[in-house]
Formats: C-alpha cells, sequence, structure tokens
C-alpha cells in the first residue's frame, strides 16, 4: 500500500478550504483518510456544526469501501437501496452514502486514500474535495 504523506494531507486541506473561500461556501468539516481509512488529517473552519468530522469521515470511508466516490454510492440509491442499507450495515454505520467523499489518487491510478467533506450542499463539498486534491498534485475520482 502506498502511504499519502501527512504534508500532502494537509495541502488538500488547504486546497479545499481555499475553493471553499473562493466560493463562499458556509464552514466546512475536511477529513483526509489514509488508503486502509485511518484519519490522516482533519480540520473543521471555525462555525462549522458538530457532526462535521463524522460526516465527512463517513462520505470519505463509504469512497474507499467501494473504490469510488461517494456520488456513486449516492446514485445507488434509486435501484439497489437495500445494497445501501447492507453497506452501512457492515460497516457499523461509518458509511454516509453522499456526494463528498472523493478518492485520491496518484499519477498511477493508485489509491492513495479519501477525502470527505461536510458543511454546505453535497455538490459543494464535492467541488472542494476536487480542488482540494488537485492542489496536492494528485488525482481525484468522484464517481
Amino acid at each position: 500500500m502506498t502511504d499519502l504523506p501527512l504534508s500532502k494531507a494537509n495541502r488538500i486541506i488547504t486546497g479545499a478550504l481555499a475553493q471553499a473561500k473562493e466560493m463562499g461556501l458556509k464552514p466546512l468539516g475536511v477529513v483526509v483518510l489514509d488508503a486502509g481509512g485511518h484519519v490522516k488529517a482533519f480540520q473543521r473552519q471555525d462555525g462549522a456544526s458538530m457532526l462535521r468530522f463524522d460526516m465527512g469521515a463517513g462520505k470519505a470511508y463509504g469512497a474507499l469501501s467501494v473504490g469510488m466516490g461517494s456520488r456513486w454510492l449516492h446514485d445507488q440509491a434509486a435501484t439497489r437501496a437495500h445494497f445501501l442499507t447492507g453497506m452501512v450495515g457492515i460497516s457499523n454505520g461509518k458509511i454516509l452514502p453522499v456526494p463528498g467523499g472523493v478518492l485520491i489518487k496518484d499519477k498511477k491510478g493508485t489509491i492513495l486514500g479519501a477525502v470527505g467533506i461536510s458543511g454546505d450542499t453535497a455538490d459543494n463539498d464535492e467541488t472542494a474535495a476536487v480542488a482540494g486534491i488537485e492542489a496536492a498534485g494528485l488525482i481525484a475520482q468522484k464517481d
């Protein structure tokens, strides 16, 4: 497993928060998980509500769980609700199938981890996540 350096995880957060500021988003929580689903870095902006860590982590964890962005999980709800219910159940509630969880890949396509953001609309959270990953010179996979 290729490691995600702390410096890159922190750069992802910095880039995501810069994008959020540019877009005028509500206060965010940004969680970066390594490929094993462990927290590598986290920041919660002033004014972000108390569940932002848990929600962001759930989006990122879901993305890592299926090797796709959390938007893919969200899209499955229309035709495969039983699948999502099962995923949430077997993960002990760790998965939040809502856009805003984006895989982090290196240039070779290796999954290094995932970033999950919560605080604004799911689409805006996802946009900030992609911007953060790209600011760190890495590849974002949102679906």
